[in-house]
């Protein structure tokens, strides 16, 4: 193996000859969260794995910590400073020796943790698991180094996920006023009407899915197959299913036209997207031809409209998975403008934002994509740092 001069072969690989290898039990001591039902309400966190749960006014550790997943989730390891409490399925770390603590953060982002998993059932950990994982570690200088140089880019990527939320409320405020004609627009004043659904579109139907147990109806099937994970998105201009004509011949599956809505009925509820290419869907997904006094874009964000949805989950039958049936649905009032003109202009305002708010969301995924590359290539030591 031809490694590189000023370089060394570990048990991790190839490594700065400066740099050691060591366990985390060497680095660290490691305690466990407990209950915190007794506590009085207080402003110390009380952590558990998805997050800050509540408040109390005690704590178990005070100062920079790791935590660490017991059980249930044992895979997205937390950084934090200051008082703070866990719940008993997290560990915190504490009593950190010759180690920069963000530096051993961002490395045990890289540990694949359900590879350690010691269950059958819910995933669990063992604090002497953890002990024993080995740790690339560079001189402290070069660590806190490493540590700054990623921290920088988390707060520019926290920077974006903040201007994302605020541009997101402020889309939410401008729907709220715009879709329920609170707010019109210059130019317009003309009274709007009231509707029902039904009168929005010329045909509607859920689609169907083919028996699965005939490859006749999938094998090299030329249609795109709209599911659930398909309707995450405004557009639908790809699918990752298909099936064949003889499939839609065999269900009630049916091709959607290109520029109809593909609204979720069934199980995930309320899920709507633009079909920009002809599509069949499964049962649960409908598929709506507008009808001639309603502009597609418009309609898309009155589905997603908060007065759209309440009467939706006043309407839904509960059961194993809610649905809403399309009888339900058609008997929603629907308050619209009759002119065209204006039900275009608030589209356009709506979606104007969802460009905005788009484009900061391919710029923060460059950032983690950027992020994830110089992890890779700083905490190996493939890339040094000089340090000052």
């Amino acid at each position: 193996m031809n490694i590189p001069q000023g370089y060394k072969q570990t048990e991790l690989g190839i490594i700065p000859e400066d740099w050691e290898v060591k366990p985390i039990g060497e680095c660290l001591s490691i305690g466990n969260g407990c209950d915190y039902k007794d506590k009085p309400f207080g402003n110390i966190p009380v952590y558990g794995t998805g997050g800050v749960i509540t408040y109390i006014n005690d704590y178990l550790y005070d100062g920079q910590t790791i935590c660490i997943g017991r059980k249930g989730t044992i895979n997205k390891p937390l950084y934090y400073e200051g008082k703070i409490w866990t719940v008993d399925t997290l560990y915190y770390t504490y009593n950190f020796i010759d180690v920069d603590v963000k530096y051993i953060y961002y490395l045990l982002l890289t540990i694949d943790w359900m590879s350690l998993n010691e269950a059958t059932g819910v995933p669990s950990l063992t604090s002497d698991r953890i002990r024993h994982i080995l740790l690339a570690l560079p001189p402290v200088a070069e660590q806190r180094a490493i540590a700054e140089a990623l921290g920088d880019i988390d707060g520019l990527i926290a920077a974006l996920d903040k201007k994302i939320a605020k541009k997101r409320l402020i889309k939410q405020g401008a729907m709220q006023q715009l879709l329920t004609g609170k707010k019109r627009l210059p130019g317009f004043s003309d009274p709007w009407v009231e509707k029902k659904f039904s009168d929005l579109y010329r045909y509607a139907s859920e689609g169907g899915t083919p028996d699965t147990n005939n490859m006749r109806f999938y094998a090299n099937g030329d249609v795109p197959f709209v599911k659930i994970e398909d309707t995450e998105t405004k557009y639908i201009e790809s699918c990752n299913s298909f099936i064949t004509s003889e499939g839609i011949n065999n269900s009630s599956a049916w091709i959607v036209p290109v520029n109809s809505i593909i609204y979720t009925n069934g199980a995930t509820i309320g899920n709507v997207s633009i079909n920009k290419i002809p599509v069949a869907t499964k049962q649960g997904i409908l598929g709506i031809i507008p009808s001639s006094i309603i502009n597609l874009e418009f309609m898309y964000y009155l589905l997603l409209s908060q007065n759209f949805k309440r009467e939706v989950d006043s309407r839904q039958a509960k059961g194993t998975f809610a649905t809403i049936i399309l009888k339900s649905l058609d008997e929603i009032p629907i308050y619209l403008p009759l002119n065209q003109m204006e039900q275009i202009a608030i589209a356009t305002i709506l979606s104007d934002m969802d460009k905005e708010i788009a484009d900061l969301e391919a710029q923060r995924d460059k950032y983690r994509l950027l992020k994830s590359g110089m992890m890779q290539k700083l905490l190996t030591g493939q890339i040094r740092l000089k340090i000052k």
